[in-house]
């Protein structure tokens, strides 16, 4: 009989051995396959069964959490949604998440191991954290200047502080309210319906995912490589440039709008922005150095993120040298975001050195603990310092003299470079109106804030576009509100 229950005994105790092998199977081995089965939606009721960790604008909180007592139960909500759209994205329970919100889920959702109060600590209990914090490097007076100033019309700003890389302002329109996604119910489906077919494509994030003719902006790359590589040893020099210019290996002759180019100075051709000059200089000094230098400011990267990802700004890498004429102008094949552009800008504020763009300042727990940082990032020396120095007395005649006069500010050292891309076959679109500029504070030691604008405006007169018009007092007035505020 002993023996009979020892068997049993020992055949319970294999039971029991076996049962435990397959719970750790289960809710160790498999976990991960079970949390990510799509049917299984215990990860959905947990995500949205608490609110959202906000992200910050100036240590206020532009988004939010609303209670709906669903089984999806907390729904996203937004402060100024349009305005701060461009930053922060959409948190959806049907869409899913972009921009901020998809590349800082892990703080905003509380999933981040690093919002545990022990390390293991969430694998062990199978815990949610509250959700954490993300800290902005946005300027809410910038983000208002910059969205005022476009008014709804179809364009971009970028404002970065040189010497740090931080981005103050990061503004699309037209824009759209994220809140409109948040949430199960039919409305939700209706609204991205029409989000997607609207021809404004307001979901697009002109800022960081569009790419644009960067026209004469471009100018400042191609002056940066012909004074780097001595095509150009003397801005007050005249450069030998005809009027018109042929472009080499064709018969297409390429002209100016303005007078006074026929071999003018490489100083008055960055005034005045004389494409014969740029066309033949970029041609002189070569693909090579042209291509390396466009690299140094960040033109094929396509590995930049802020942490959002964005879209690569394009040099082409093999050109005759009729397109690298043309690329030296901002045109051809040549392509560039307004957040590369304002990488430019900013470039020519801080010596010549390009600092990584950034959007989040620091990370932390829902009581204010960091989790991380963001460091300052060095990615490139764009130029000698010497020759940042030379664009930025070049961009300073730009405003005081030249086309970007709309962009000066009492009090303040202003750079500046305007531009008008020509686009569509046989540039029949109308033209897209830039400007990118820099401004230094009276007895402030360097440049505060770099800024790119561009707008696209397709319902005004093609004869009132240009980028000291249209562009240039918008930055004028993102600029004069981070100067305010420093």
């Amino acid at each position: 009989m002993t023996r009979y229950i020892r068997h049993a005994a020992a055949f319970c105790a294999l039971l029991l051995i076996a049962l435990l092998v397959n719970a750790t199977r289960v809710q160790v081995v498999q976990s991960e396959s079970f949390d990510k089965n799509p049917a299984n939606r215990r990860q959905a009721i947990a995500r949205f069964g608490q609110p959202r960790g906000d992200i910050m604008v100036d240590g206020r909180a532009v988004t939010g959490s609303k209670d709906t007592g669903e089984q999806l139960r907390y729904e996203r909500t937004y402060l100024h949604g349009p305005l701060y759209a461009p930053v922060t994205g959409y948190a959806s329970q049907v869409y899913g998440t972009t921009l901020l919100e998809s590349a800082e889920d892990d703080i905003l959702s509380g999933t981040d191991p690093m919002l545990a109060p022990l390390p293991l600590w969430n694998d062990i209990s199978r815990a949610q954290n509250p959700g954490g914090m993300v800290r902005t490097t946005v300027r809410a007076a910038a983000q208002q200047a910059a969205y005022a100033g476009l008014g709804g019309k179809k364009g971009a700003v970028a404002a970065i502080e040189p010497s740090t890389g931080k981005i103050l302002a990061l503004v699309s329109t037209p824009s759209y309210d994220p809140e409109r996604l948040s949430g199960t119910n039919g409305s939700v489906a209706r609204s991205w319906a029409a989000l997607n077919a609207d021809p404004d494509k307001p979901m697009l994030n002109r800022a960081i995912r569009q790419t644009y003719p960067p026209g004469s902006t471009f100018k400042v790359v191609t002056a940066a490589a012909a004074l780097d590589a001595g095509t150009v040893t003397d801005l007050d020099a005249a450069t030998k440039s005809p009027n018109p210019y042929t472009l080499p290996g064709t018969s297409t002759e390429l002209t100016n709008e303005v007078d006074g180019c026929t071999n003018a100075t490489l100083r008055y051709a960055f005034e005045w922005s004389c494409n014969t000059v740029f066309a033949k200089l970029g041609a002189d000094t070569g693909p090579n150095d042209m291509l390396g230098t466009a690299r140094n400011f960040g033109f094929n990267d396509g590995g930049l993120k802020i942490p959002s990802s964005v879209a690569a700004s394009n040099f082409d890498t093999s050109m005759d040298k009729a397109q690298l004429a043309l690329s030296s102008i901002g045109q051809f094949n040549t392509r560039a975001t307004p957040l590369q552009m304002a990488m430019v800008s900013a470039a020519v504020a801080n010596g010549g050195s390009v600092e990584a763009p950034h959007l989040v300042d620091e990370t932390t727990t829902d009581d204010g603990d960091v989790v991380r940082n963001t460091g300052n990032e060095s990615l490139h020396q764009a130029m000698n310092p010497a020759t940042a120095m030379q664009l930025r007395e070049m961009m300073t005649d730009v405003v005081e003299e030249g086309t970007g006069g709309n962009a000066a500010i009492p009090g303040a050292t202003v750079g500046g470079k305007t531009g008008t891309a020509q686009h569509g076959i046989d540039n029949s679109g109308t033209p897209y109106a830039w400007f990118i500029s820099w401004a230094q504070k009276s007895g402030e030691a360097q440049p505060s804030v770099a800024v790119a604008v561009v707008v696209e405006d397709a319902s005004a007169d093609r004869g009132d576009i240009s980028g000291g018009g249209s562009a240039a007092p918008i930055a004028k007035a993102v600029m004069e509100a981070v100067l305010a505020g420093s």
